[in-house]
């Protein structure tokens, strides 16, 4: 039994978490596939069979799929729990060029890798572009001879980058837009930000947000939803989650610290007074004219 859940899906890729539940030692052929796919392993084993041999897969051991390729499978130890990536072709050239090379299929996973897995399942449910890039970049090193080439000039790319955040444009919302308008790699981008800045686009993306959140609590904005809307935020669980990884405090809190909260209490009892002294007011006329 084949189980596939998506735990995210974006334009440019597809992550899922895949359940087998086969016990079978005889190889089960699958259709070729027509995309990119990194399988990392997180529970369980399997192999793998291709035309270059057999590769028994389990959390050390992961593998690269290419279009087209003709799989076969079995279990002779029990099911297997994975995580399956799937890459647009766009993606994949700017993360392995155009005519990449390979060395092999199989992907030694190491600590790096392994943590780069846990960061990607993490953020799934978030933008997660950035944990995506970092992980299949680590992914390529080891198996691509001849990856996509990063270029110089980070400073002036940087540059780029911060002024179209800066812009609220569109394709600031998430790594792979904003490399796409830029015309570079998303992993360049992401390189270049940590160089250069010393934090990644992700973090330095959300601290500009953070701090148009801070603009909009002070000047009293009362609804969270909205403000996470207004943002980019996914919801308003994912904004009360930004701010408080960045400045250590909710939304909620904040607005005691910076003293918006005593000016929304003092509002609303001033118009509880007004709708208090029109309804006596009232009474008192209808007093009079009896």
């Amino acid at each position: 039994m084949l189980s596939f859940t998506v735990l995210a899906a974006r334009p440019e890729f597809t992550v899922s978490s895949v359940d087998c539940r086969d016990d079978h030692r005889g190889w089960s052929a699958e259709q070729p596939h027509a995309d990119v796919r990194l399988v990392l392993v997180r529970s369980g084993g399997f192999r793998r069979r291709v035309r270059s041999g057999c590769t028994d897969l389990d959390r050390t051991v992961g593998y690269l799929g290419l279009p087209g390729e003709e799989e076969q499978f079995s279990h002779p130890a029990g099911g297997d729990v994975c995580t399956s990536i799937s890459l647009r072709p766009a993606l994949w050239r700017a993360l392995a060029g155009d005519a990449p090379r390979f060395t092999g299929s199989s992907l030694y996973v190491d600590g790096r890798l392994d943590l780069a897995h846990r960061r990607l399942l993490a953020a799934a449910r978030g933008d997660g572009a950035e944990e995506l890039v970092g992980l299949v970049a680590q992914a390529v090193q080891q198996v691509v001879t001849t990856p996509a080439p990063d270029g110089g000039g980070d400073e002036a790319l940087v540059a780029r980058a911060r002024g179209v955040i800066a812009d609220d444009h569109p394709a600031a919302s998430g790594l792979i837009p904003l490399a796409g308008l830029l015309g570079v790699s998303p992993y360049r981008l992401s390189r270049a930000f940590t160089r250069v800045l010393g934090v990644s686009l992700t973090r330095y993306r959300n601290g500009v947000r953070v701090s148009r959140a801070l603009d909009r609590l002070e000047q009293g904005e009362p609804g969270l939803a909205v403000l996470a809307a207004d943002l980019g935020f996914a919801d308003q669980a994912h904004l009360c989650r930004t701010v408080r990884e960045h400045l250590g405090h909710t939304p909620t809190a904040l607005r005691r610290l910076l003293g918006t909260n005593r000016a929304h209490q003092r509002e609303e009892r001033l118009t509880a007074d007004v709708v208090r002294d029109r309804r006596h007011g009232g009474d008192r006329e209808t007093e009079l004219l009896v």
